[in-house]
């Protein structure tokens, strides 16, 4: 086989079934569906009821997951991964799950975060690449309906400006339904009333005046949704608002049975499909979108996408490093920081780290990082003056940033902590699930990591200390022992001088680099 054709597999351990994707990755033909296995599993009605996996059902997990095993032998797959999302993220026993899992079948499961999950399904999209990009230069809501929350992001020019998750999950819903002894008609009201209550802060918040002519419907719900709305041999891949709203009032009308019935599903299915079309109108109605794109994407295209990407099989043309950048921006602007003065500690922390590469042995991803803590390193002033670095590790973990791993928010989250604070080695607990970066999955390597970042930070914070960007184009460059900072600014640089030199124990101790400031005359 060419080397540059290689066989992947996928799978994605979800609320309501487990499914296994065999692709064929090409940087020739980029990504091509081989075979689909799907396996109905209600782990979603254990966990969102009980809070845990029973051991019944974990046995049935194993059982299908060796089979999944024995097919991608038979498929001859060189890689795979394997994913589980909110069902295992939420369950209180996934520690044993994934262990059992692991050891029955010789799959790795990684629980990936929200803000991954969402990212690897953006990825997924992005892959109809002429589309994606016409559809987002007018304003553009994607909403991913799931069966434990729903996701709603915003798309402004190209770029990603905002995300949130709203714990408005089919399975949820009906859950709650279930203990309210109810006629159909009113159901339907009592779910569009928890909906509304959800949708007005997102409204205020983060809706604002925006524009929004299109939804991208995505994720599993949607996609079957789609498939009963637009039934048929000449369906398109678009739902019109006519469409979807004579829709949603004929399934108003019906009752379980004549659900199963006319849309031909199962009792399961049928009992989340009206929760679902009404999350789908609500937003709708909030946004004012005209239409639904659906693009038939699945999360097992975003994960066989995200490997063909790393393995540079596949280029997007869109720049998702970029979409985390703007968000991060837009948090900061958010919490009211002083955006010229963040906008330069990002510049001069860059600068910084391109300068060391030969002495802190970090890659992109790690330079990435770094980026979104110079954006969001005075966030916590917004709460208070005193304290602020505490109040910004609090508001960093309690913010999703998309396309971070929870181990890596918590990163940034410490090295915008200790950037004013005395640095405490044995003080920094990282509890996230290891990143996909097996470098950084020992305490040893994160608490380098962590240091290694803020000694950068500190030291860009202290080069723009007066605010006035008085270093802006300045040389920057290891000499011996020395990392030299020569600008060309005429002005007095006298605070500047002194926060570095103040800044330069902590800098020296990590890097055995001392930084020093030279103004030409």
């Amino acid at each position: 086989m060419n080397k540059t054709v290689r066989t992947f597999a996928a799978i994605d351990v979800g609320s309501s079934d487990l499914e296994l994707g065999i692709y064929e990755l090409s940087d020739k033909h980029g990504i091509r569906p081989i075979d689909q296995v799907r396996y109905p599993i209600a782990l979603g009605k254990d966990v969102y009821s009980r809070g845990k996996i029973s051991y019944q059902l974990v046995d049935e997990m194993c059982r299908v997951l060796g089979e999944f095993s024995q097919i991608m032998k038979g498929y001859q797959v060189e890689a795979y991964r394997a994913y589980a999302t909110s069902v295992l993220r939420e369950t209180q026993n996934n520690r044993i799950v994934v262990d059992q899992i692991r050891v029955r079948t010789g799959i790795d499961i990684r629980i990936i975060s929200n803000s991954e999950q969402r990212f690897i399904s953006y990825k997924a999209i992005a892959y109809k690449d002429a589309e994606f990009q016409k559809v987002i230069q007018k304003g553009t809501a994607i909403l991913d309906v799931g069966n434990g929350s729903t996701q709603i992001s915003l798309f402004d020019k190209d770029s990603l400006v905002s995300t949130q998750n709203l714990p408005l999950g089919v399975i949820r819903l009906r859950e709650t339904m279930r203990h309210m002894k109810t006629t159909s008609e009113r159901e339907q009201k009592l779910v569009q009333e928890i909906v509304d209550n959800e949708l007005v802060t997102f409204r205020k918040m983060y809706l604002k005046d925006r524009d929004i002519k299109n939804l991208i419907g995505i994720g599993k719900v949607t996609l079957r949704m789609y498939n009963k709305i637009m039934a048929g041999e000449n369906k398109q891949d678009r739902i019109s608002l006519e469409e979807f709203n004579h829709f949603y009032e004929t399934l108003g009308r019906m009752t379980l049975d004549q659900i199963e019935d006319a849309f031909e599903v199962n009792a399961e299915y049928a009992s989340v499909l009206l929760p679902a079309a009404t999350i789908i109108r609500q937003v709708l109605g909030v946004t004012g979108a005209e239409n639904i794109w659906v693009p038939g994407t699945r999360m097992l295209d975003g994960i066989a996408a995200e490997y063909a990407e790393e393995q540079k099989l596949l280029k997007f043309n869109h720049n998702f490093a970029n979409d985390i950048i703007v968000t991060s921006r837009n948090m900061a602007k958010r919490y009211k920081c002083h955006m010229p003065h963040v906008q330069a500690v990002e510049a001069l922390a860059l600068q910084v780290f391109d300068s060391l590469k030969k002495y802190h042995g970090l890659k992109a991803r790690e330079r990435l990082l770094l980026q979104i803590a110079a954006d969001l390193h005075s966030c916590g002033k917004f709460v208070t003056m005193r304290n602020a670095t505490e109040y910004a590790y609090d508001i960093i973990m309690a913010t999703e940033i998309i396309g971070l791993s929870h181990l890596e928010r918590e990163i940034v989250a410490n090295v915008v902590r200790y950037h004013l604070q005395e640095f405490r080695y044995n003080d920094i607990h990282i509890t996230g699930w290891p990143s996909r970066s097996t470098r950084l999955a020992s305490p040893e390597n994160l608490t380098m990591t962590v240091a290694k970042l803020t000694a950068i930070l500190r030291l860009a914070n202290s080069m723009d200390r007066s605010h006035k960007n008085k270093l802006a184009g300045c040389r920057i460059a290891v000499k011996g022992t020395s990392l030299v900072i020569t600008t060309n600014y005429t002005g007095d640089v006298a605070l500047e001088g002194l926060s570095i030199e103040q800044k330069a124990d902590f800098f020296e101790e990590i890097y055995g680099i001392r930084p020093v400031l030279k103004q030409k005359k």
